[in-house]
């Protein structure tokens, strides 16, 4: 998936040539290393939520609803940066 779009740009020719197929390259680092913090955050954010239910069952429901705001805006997150990844390239 990587190479495919300098493969796509390799006939350009030039300096624009290089230029393009190097963002993409840089473009897939970002978006991988943006879903990466999105997992990590979105896994830390449900052990935080579960262990908070656990200790006190009685507070699941407003726990469940800062949750999923919380994953909410996480996925917000990654979600821009793939847009803004599609609007550089």
């Amino acid at each position: 998936m990587l190479i495919a779009p300098s493969a796509f740009c390799a006939g350009l020719g030039g300096r624009s040539g290089r230029r393009q197929g190097l963002m993409a390259i840089a473009a897939g680092f970002g978006m991988a290393l943006a879903a990466f913090g999105a997992a990590l955050g979105q896994g830390r954010i449900a052990s935080a939520a579960c262990e908070g239910m656990a200790r006190n069952p009685g507070a699941a429901a407003a726990i469940r609803a800062a949750m999923i705001l919380g994953l909410v805006f996480v996925e917000t997150l990654a979600l821009f940066t793939l847009v803004i990844i599609f609007v550089k390239i």
